[in-house]
């Protein structure tokens, strides 16, 4: 987890936030388990030969928690809360493969708060797998 943001001021355009992880088997399991979305596409090894992704591929929904976690932990940071949040899923995520989500400030209107992000999340290769853009409220500044 990194980030350029300092919480102790206003948000900024041109702030940056980051964050890896690497999706494991327990988290695809997980994640259907937790969303219903239990298609083979992420579960069933066989079925998924059969598609033109040729294995198993992660849920799309599970990179987009990834910007939703470091919207609430890094920036804008805990108290954020999410307005929207657009989706282009561009590759897909193996199982196995290390996905960073960025995030990076491009408005911020200061007196609602409201600051629009750049959102992508890459993976171990630097590939886009998915952009977007997210919109949410800002916290006051720690200090």
């Amino acid at each position: 987890m990194q980030t350029t943001y300092d919480r102790n001021r206003e948000v900024q355009v041109g702030d940056r936030a980051w964050m890896s992880k690497r999706v494991h088997e327990e988290d695809v399991r997980l994640f259907a388990e937790i969303s219903g979305d239990r298609n083979p596409v992420h579960l069933d090894e066989e079925y998924a030969a059969t598609t033109f992704f040729k294995r198993r591929i992660a849920h799309g929904a599970l990179s987009g928690a990834l910007i939703s976690a470091v919207l609430g932990t890094l920036l804008p940071g805990p108290g954020a809360i999410y307005l929207s949040q657009t989706m282009n899923f561009k590759a897909p995520v193996y199982i196995e493969d290390e996905i960073t989500a960025q995030v990076e400030v491009i408005a911020y209107r200061a007196d609602k708060r409201i600051a629009t992000l750049k959102t992508e999340v890459v993976n171990q290769d630097g590939k886009l797998v998915l952009e977007g853009e997210a919109v949410v409220i800002a916290p006051l500044p720690a200090s």
